[in-house]
């Protein structure tokens, strides 16, 4: 499954693009509020990829991974992501990460609303969610842009370089208002 924006393609990976997911997992500044740390080797990204791209062909599928890549150029600027929940709660909780040379072009805001748009056409779901490191004002701006709230505080949850950080968790819901 692919989903397109108007200057994005958000295009299922493969084993080809691992060389650019390590680039992207390998870069300081993107790791920054990153849970994943910094891979010590291409090995170690590979098998955290090895369960997405094996997920592509499970039939009740809860995951989705894409590379990111602006249309004009195919160029790679990052990779995107949904995880779904247990089809009773009908929730998806996306996730983004660009490289530091496609920041301030508002790639990030189209990102997340591409994948809230599809978590409630090509989903249904009722709610999507993502959660943000308290510190990541960029991304707290992107989500808050893209129509969701906040709607509460998650005390140092996410494990970054050693340190136990907070997480604010935003939240949109099918009938919320959206301009998009």
């Amino acid at each position: 499954m692919n989903i397109e924006s108007e200057r994005l393609r958000l295009q299922e990976i493969s084993w080809d693009d691992l060389s650019d997911i390590h680039k992207l997992h390998s870069n300081p500044e993107v790791d920054k509020y990153n849970t994943l740390g910094i891979p010590k080797d291409i090995e170690e990204t590979k098998e955290v990829i090895r369960p997405l791209i094996e997920a592509q062909k499970s039939e009740k599928r809860k995951s989705y991974f894409w590379k990111i890549v602006v249309k004009n150029t195919d160029i790679f600027i990052g990779i995107a992501g949904i995880n779904l929940s247990l089809n009773k709660f009908k929730l998806g909780e996306i996730y983004y990460k660009l490289l530091p040379s496609s920041w301030g072009n508002g790639y990030a805001t189209e990102v997340s609303k591409t994948l809230i748009k599809s978590g409630f056409k090509d989903f249904n779901l009722h709610k999507v969610e993502a959660g943000v490191s308290t510190d990541n004002i960029a991304s707290i701006r992107v989500l808050e842009k893209s129509g969701m709230t906040r709607e509460g505080l998650r005390r140092k949850i996410l494990p970054i370089r050693g340190e136990w950080k907070d997480n604010y968790h935003y939240a949109i819901v099918e009938d919320d208002p959206m301009d998009y």
